[in-house]
């Protein structure tokens, strides 16, 4: 097995799943007014410190994605973040790529950017610590789309983007999110996942990729947020694994779904059905932002004495997504927080 298969596989190591801290400035901000918090340097270093600082919360993360101002920073010891992951079994990633802007001749698309001097990054940020990185493609559904070109522009750049990763040893997630927004049903969300997830292996082969050295973080099969009929728990469970049982080869070490929008609950339920089911040739995880983070974000609210509280709130839904991973996370792990 190769160094980055080893990693690979760590990084979905059973009952463990990924946090993602990786917002951009502009997000960030987003999440700080919501709480009345600036979003300064400071206070950003001080959020991302109670997150990786939480005692236990290694035990259910096993891979923590960093910004680039993150990665750089470090605890108030002077302890860099990637070191103290490192320290307690965490593997440290970065995300490389700059925003998805919108896609040329093609109004209503969107391309992810960032290819241009990645190489250089991709060394300079395994000397800072990172072993993993992550690319998100962003795939909409509407009128007419997504249309092919917008499907071989992203997919096309998320291929060379891993291949790029492996070449300098870091395990490259490759993240096509087909997004949720919109009034289409699931059915409709199944072909449009199926048809992105077809394009992708058949590109990173032809980029010469070696699947097992790499993680898919793909959104899970679901109604439009806006969809009048939403399906159940059972029903995103079984469609989710269909569609990526006929999409996704079995070398892929783990699949860490997105949370997509969906609340922290649902995340969970859809994570733990999935994993009940067992009938997947791969790992089932999570890699979570806003549902690992909201619960401990509104907790600290920005102030310094309410650290422990908002490491407890992390720490609880860090806990109930390690359980889904095996099926035993229940609606009483909320009643009892």
């Amino acid at each position: 097995m190769s160094e980055l298969e080893a990693t690979a596989r760590s990084m979905v190591a059973p009952g463990r799943g990924i946090l993602a801290a990786d917002e951009s400035s502009p997000t960030i901000k987003k999440r700080f007014d919501s709480i009345h918090a600036e979003s300064t340097k400071a206070n950003r270093r001080s959020y991302r410190q109670l997150l990786f600082t939480t005692e236990g919360a290694e035990a259910f993360i096993s891979g923590v994605i960093l910004f680039d101002e993150t990665i750089r920073q470090s605890t108030d010891d002077g302890t860099p973040f990637p070191k103290l992951l490192s320290e307690k079994g965490i593997v440290p990633g970065i995300k490389v790529d700059t925003g998805a802007k919108q896609l040329a001749g093609a109004e209503a698309e969107k391309v992810t950017e960032g290819l241009d001097g990645l190489r250089e990054r991709l060394q300079e940020y395994h000397g800072l610590g990172a072993r993993f990185a992550k690319w998100r493609a962003v795939i909409s559904i509407g009128d007419g789309i997504p249309s092919d070109y917008c499907l071989d522009a992203n997919i096309h750049a998320l291929a060379r983007y891993a291949a790029l990763c492996t070449e300098n040893g870091i395990v490259p997630i490759v993240e096509p999110e087909v997004l949720m927004d919109g009034d289409h049903s699931i059915e409709t969300c199944y072909q449009v996942t199926e048809r992105t997830l077809r394009k992708l292996y058949s590109e990173l082969y032809a980029q010469r990729v070696k699947l097992t050295e790499t993680i898919l973080k793909p959104n899970m099969v679901l109604s439009g947020n806006k969809c009048s009929t939403q399906a159940g728990i059972a029903q995103v469970a079984e469609a989710t694994l269909a569609c990526l049982r006929n999409a996704v080869p079995a070398e892929v070490p783990g699949i860490v779904f997105l949370s997509g929008g969906q609340s922290d609950e649902h995340a969970t339920a859809h994570l733990n059905e999935m994993n009940k089911l067992g009938r997947a040739p791969w790992e089932l995880s999570f890699s979570y932002g806003r549902a690992l983070q909201a619960a401990p974000l509104k907790a600290w609210g920005g102030k310094p004495d309410n650290l422990e509280a908002a490491k407890q709130a992390f720490l609880h839904r860090a806990r109930c997504n390690g359980a889904a991973r095996s099926g035993s996370y229940t609606a009483d792990m909320e009643k009892a927080a």
